[in-house]
This record gives structure tokens, C-alpha cells and sequence, in this order.
């Protein structure tokens, strides 16, 4: 199985479309559609909510697009920065597993926007290791993270991941420091400007208020078959630490200084598990954890647990889809 995804060939593209397919079916079957996820931090979702509105089977459906587009985006991200083979397609399976695992993530949700702009911003802040002079690099950084928490606002804490990033890859000055957060504040300024002449910035600052005065820390959410998958998911990360003799890793600094970034990024992920809602529609954690076992697949060398590994995953995804059909 993982040997068939480190090649690049139509079929495998065609094993991926299949996939998709096979993971929505049961969202078509159910209506999976919530329109209590447009909140009045959330504009750029609210908008794009409101035009596919017009009939409920069309969210769903660009859901799936999106969902699939966003896997060849961030299967191209990985072979790009030399996370994976050029000729690799496991980067794309293994984002539509993490970001598809169960139900309640087969529909259209803030998070599944703002993952368009978090893959831009951390492709960016990929690139800007190798970049000599990152000042656009970083004025885009901020902007993806300004759309991105327009759609999503827990994204606003990617900042956070920003400024580790640079000092991880040694661009640490003020002035670097600041111009994400000049592309970063733009876009607000222009959305509470537009707001402040049609007259109604009070409603909307109203908004925002409620929302960081209501945020707390909180496990709400977290069933024990949640706690269970994110443990283990997790618990796997460890094996090449203690099993490194069973990978032939990519040595050079710029993919280490890259998963090492991507670390950092899991343990944003995992806090962001505790700032409300569904602890699995905050999915930073599943972006950082695709990269990561992207990496480890890309690299290891005896298949066989891997392999068996990869099929149970596989199948307990499309049983947590299928079997609730039946119960």
C-alpha cells in the first residue's frame, strides 16, 4: 500500500479521487449540513457559506472539491520542500485520512476553509528558510493567517507558530518580526473600516467581544474514542525516534529544521484541541501530524508493520463513515 503512493502515476490519482468519494458518501446519504457554524467572527466562511446556501447538497459537494484540491495542494507543498519524493502521492492520501477521520469532519466547517490559507502560510513559512531576502514571504505569511482566521479565529494563534518559526530558522530580527503582523492587521483594518461606514462596526466589534470574553479551556467534546485516536496517532510519532534503524531519513539541515518547525506546529495543534467546539474540527493538530507521517512513510524501509499499520488506519477511517449508517 505505501509502496503503490511513493509513485506518481494516474491510477494513484485515480486511488485518491476514489477515496474522497467513498469518504463523503455517507455526508451525501445523511445531510451533513450545519448552518450553526456561521458565527460573527467568521466573514469570510459566512460568505462563502451564504453562496453555496442556495441548496444544501452544493456545501457539501465544494467541500469535497475542496477537501481533494487541498490534498494534491499539500502533497505538492511536501515534495516541494523535499519532505517527500517528488514522485510520491502519500503525502496526499495521508492528509485525506487525518483530515477526514471521522463524520463530524465530512461536511462544510470553518476549519476546512481556513485550511486553504494555514497550507499557504505554512508552505511560506517553508520557504523562507531558503529565501535571503523574506520580506514578501512574510508580508503574505500575515495575510494568509488574517484570511485564514476569517474563516476560523483560533488560527490567529499560528502567529504564535510564525514568530517560533523564524527564530527557528535563524531570521529572528525585530523587523522581521513585525512585517507578519503589518499583513496580519490589513485585512482587519479594511473589514472593520468597510463596517464602520455601513454603520454597523458596534455590532460586529459586539461580536468579537463575546467571543474572547466566552473562550475558555475546555475538554468538552472529547469522547473516549477521540482521546483514544489522538493518542495513538500520537503514540505512533515516537516509533522512529525508537525504531530510527528501520528508516533511511532525509539528513539535510533544511528538511530537519522543517520537522522540527512542524513539531512546534503539533503542540500548537494539541492546545488548540482545548479552545472549544469539536476537539476534531480544530484540526491544526491533523495538518501537522499529516506532514510528520508523510515524512516517516516517505522514508522507512521495512514495509510490512507499516503497511498493516497504514490498512487498519485506513479501514477504522471508513468504518467510523459507514458503520453509523447501519446503527
Amino acid at each position: 500500500m505505501i509502496k503503490f503512493f511513493r509513485n506518481s502515476y494516474l491510477i494513484q490519482y485515480l486511488a485518491i479521487a476514489l477515496l474522497v468519494i467513498a469518504l463523503w458518501i455517507p455526508s451525501f446519504i445523511t445531510g451533513n449540513v450545519d448552518p450553526a457554524y456561521r458565527t460573527g467572527v467568521t466573514p469570510l466562511y459566512n460568505m462563502v457559506a451564504n453562496i453555496l446556501d442556495f441548496w444544501p447538497p452544493a456545501m457539501l459537494i465544494f467541500s469535497m472539491l475542496l477537501i481533494g484540491f487541498e490534498s494534491l495542494f499539500f502533497n505538492s507543498i511536501l515534495t516541494s520542500n523535499q519532505v517527500i519524493g517528488r514522485v510520491h502521492t502519500l503525502g496526499a492520501v495521508t492528509f485525506l485520512l487525518m483530515l477526514n477521520m471521522m463524520p463530524v469532519q465530512t461536511t462544510f466547517y470553518p476549519f476546512l476553509l481556513s485550511s486553504v490559507f494555514l497550507l499557504m502560510f505554512i508552505h511560506t513559512m517553508f520557504a523562507i528558510y531558503q529565501t535571503p531576502r523574506p520580506e514578501l514571504y512574510l508580508l503574505n505569511a500575515g495575510f494568509y493567517i488574517s484570511f485564514a482566521s476569517m474563516c476560523w479565529l483560533p488560527s490567529l494563534l499560528l502567529a504564535v507558530w510564525g514568530i517560533i518559526g523564524l527564530s527557528i530558522i535563524h531570521k529572528g530580527s525585530v523587523r522581521f518580526h513585525v512585517i507578519p503582523f503589518v499583513g496580519l492587521l490589513l485585512p482587519y483594518f479594511f473589514y472593520f473600516s468597510a463596517h464602520f461606514v455601513m454603520g454597523d462596526l458596534l455590532q460586529v466589534w459586539q461580536a468579537y467581544g463575546d467571543y474572547f470574553s466566552s473562550l475558555r479551556l475546555t475538554v468538552g467534546g472529547f469522547s473516549w474514542p477521540t482521546i483514544a485516536l489522538l493518542g495513538f496517532l500520537v503514540l505512533v510519532l515516537f516509533v522512529p525516534l525508537v525504531m530510527s534503524h528501520h528508516f533511511n531519513l532525509e539528513r539535510s539541515v533544511a528538511v530537519r529544521t522543517k520537522i522540527a518547525m512542524t513539531y512546534n506546529l503539533l503542540l500548537l495543534g494539541i492546545f488548540l484541541l482545548f479552545i472549544g467546539g469539536d476537539p476534531m474540527q480544530s484540526g491544526v493538530i491533523f495538518l501537522a501530524l499529516s506532514i510528520l507521517f508523510s515524512y516517516y512513510l516517505a522514508y522507512i524501509e521495512r514495509l510490512k508493520w507499516a503497511n498493516i499499520t497504514f490498512v487498519i488506519l485506513l479501514l477504522a477511517v471508513l468504518a467510523s463513515h459507514y458503520v453509523p449508517l447501519f446503527i
